[in-house]
């Protein structure tokens, strides 16, 4: 809410926005894009990060036919990605129950959803599986990769928004006589 009088100056107005409890928001915002935001009844801004984010995040997901997403810490293949893919909060984490599957059991639930690479080759340490998905879907698995990365980074932005508010800039007046006047040379 902005605090306006006719004989404030410029300066003296105040920007105040209610966060709620922060640190609510901001889980709320990991769990689910925008949802801290909602939280914090900043529906138009909560709305729109969750178009974006989840918009960026599945279609990235679907070039890779739901392949892009796993998580792996196995020496043949550490899924590094996966960290910023977490970003995105709750539509990451099947990959996390998935990766505990194959390790327990050395089968996926379903189709492999989220699934990490499961045949490796002996020879060389290389997985089979994550070699047959490159050649299956070309530069679109590479593709997914990247657009869930920056879903799940661009997710980051957004709950350390609901944490901390929004950046206000304030510009300094002109009329301000604090400084004083440019010397001639």
């Amino acid at each position: 809410m902005v605090q306006d009088s006719e004989s404030a100056s410029p300066s003296d107005q105040q920007i105040e926005v209610d966060l709620r409890n922060p640190t609510v928001a901001a889980l709320w915002a990991w769990i689910w894009p925008g949802a801290g935001h909602i939280y914090q009844r900043r529906y138009a801004k909560g709305t729109l990060f969750m178009v974006c984010v989840l918009g960026i995040y599945f279609f990235g997901l679907t070039l890779g036919s739901g392949h892009v997403v796993y998580a792996s810490w196995r020496p043949a293949d550490k899924r590094w990605q996966y960290i910023c893919q977490l970003g995105v909060g709750a539509p990451a984490l099947p990959a996390l129950v998935q990766s505990r599957q194959v390790r327990q059991t050395g089968k996926p639930f379903g189709n492999g959803f989220m699934a990490p690479p499961v045949n490796i080759s002996p020879d060389s340490g290389v997985s089979d599986d994550l070699s047959e998905l490159h050649l299956r879907y070309h530069t679109f698995f590479e593709m997914g990769t990247l657009y869930t990365m920056i879903a799940g980074l661009l997710n980051v932005l957004a709950i350390y928004d609901a944490y901390a508010g929004p950046v206000i800039v304030v510009g300094k007046d002109e009329t301000d006589t604090d400084k004083p006047p440019p010397e001639d040379a």
